[in-house]
């Protein structure tokens, strides 16, 4: 039963595109791992851009400063 988890930030990602993005995860392993999709589980978890941090700073503050420049 393959699993698969996906962290994305929270910025305007549509319903659509987030089945999408199921549907395409399980075609993929279909096709090139042959797992059946009924045992295929996809979770998307979407994080505020102020509980995502890398270079020392959240992702809000490192895209509020590159704005500025």
């Amino acid at each position: 039963m393959p699993f698969v988890s996906i962290l994305i930030t929270r910025e305007g990602n549509s319903v659509e595109q987030k089945a999408q993005v199921i549907r395409e995860v399980t075609e993929t392993l279909e096709r090139v791992l042959n797992k059946p999709p009924h045992l295929t589980h996809i979770v998307i978890e979407e994080i505020d851009t102020d509980n995502w941090g890398y270079a020392g700073q959240t992702t809000t503050d490192f895209r509020r400063r590159a704005a500025n420049e």
